[in-house]
């Protein structure tokens, strides 16, 4: 079940305040808000990103607000080092990790026509950058008897992404690896949360991760509200205080789903005319 905002304020579950965060793809978008909140929180945050030079001035703005709470850490976190480096790298700055949010993703491909690179990157950055920075995570949570992994999936990874095969195909596992982590380790201490919000205003939103495939994000605001990062960071906030696994801030995406799992033909059919309306075919 989802909770927005309005359920889960003054419900106590875990608190920012004094927590090591890492948040990928930080450099702008949701995951930029995300960085942005868990420090006005009173979290220290370790940002991460493939370009140093926009983590750096980030950075410098939250530490500017509270010296040494803030860290820019640049990779490839569609490699399994990159998320090794930057999970010691916070780790020796800040100490153990509380918190760590996979926020990283690409949003490029289309159909089956789709390189091969394209899919690969797709896999390493939505779906094994999350495995690989667990399989880091996961031994020091488990020894210490307490860690929250956070996720970012879309909607796409409840429902499916009209046009991209590529981004439905590894949201979904991206969701399907968020449920395996809490159904193996909720009752070792280690909670999980699972972010699926459906058009939020960013880059990947405008088309700039998929230029050439520009058509397929237009599907999120036929189907609603076009939320702004800061919005979503809000709800990821009161849902990580409730320790809510499903992350929904765009509450029309859990009608959807339930009408995906007790009228599914009808869902199907539903989605082939949005497939009509905004592609012709």
């Amino acid at each position: 079940m989802s909770q927005n905002r309005d359920t889960v304020r003054n419900i106590t579950g875990m608190e920012l305040a004094g927590k090591i965060t890492v948040v990928t793809g930080a450099a702008g978008g949701i995951g930029m808000a995300l960085a942005e909140r868990f420090h006005e929180e009173g979290a220290s945050v370790v940002l991460a990103d493939r370009d140093q030079a926009p983590l750096d001035v980030i950075a410098q703005r939250l530490n500017a607000l509270r010296p040494n709470s803030a860290l820019a850490v640049a990779g490839d976190l569609g490699t399994e080092a990159a998320n090794a480096t930057l999970i010691s790298t916070a780790e020796k700055a800040f100490g153990p990790i509380d918190l760590f949010f996979a926020n990283a993703g690409v949003g490029s491909g289309t159909d089956l026509t789709t390189d091969e690179d394209v899919w690969n990157t797709a896999f390493d950055i939505n779906v094994n950058a999350h495995r690989w920075a667990a399989k880091y995570l996961v031994p020091g949570w488990l020894a210490r008897g307490e860690g929250y992994f956070c996720s970012t999936a879309s909607a796409a990874g409840l429902l499916s992404q009209i046009g991209s095969a590529p981004y439905s195909v590894t949201k979904h596992a991206a969701r399907a690896f968020a449920e395996w982590l809490t159904i193996t380790y909720g009752k070792r201490g280690i909670r999980v949360s699972c972010l699926c919000p459906q058009g939020v205003n960013t880059n990947m939103l405008k088309g700039g991760d998929n230029p050439a495939g520009g058509e397929t994000t237009n599907v999120v605001r036929v189907a609603g509200v076009v939320l702004e990062p800061a919005d979503v960071a809000q709800v990821v906030v009161d849902c990580i205080r409730a320790e809510t696994f499903l992350i929904l801030p765009h509450p029309e995406v859990a009608q959807y789903a339930t009408l995906k799992a007790s009228e599914n033909e009808r869902w199907l059919a539903g989605m082939r005319k949005l497939q009509m309306r905004v592609f012709g075919v």
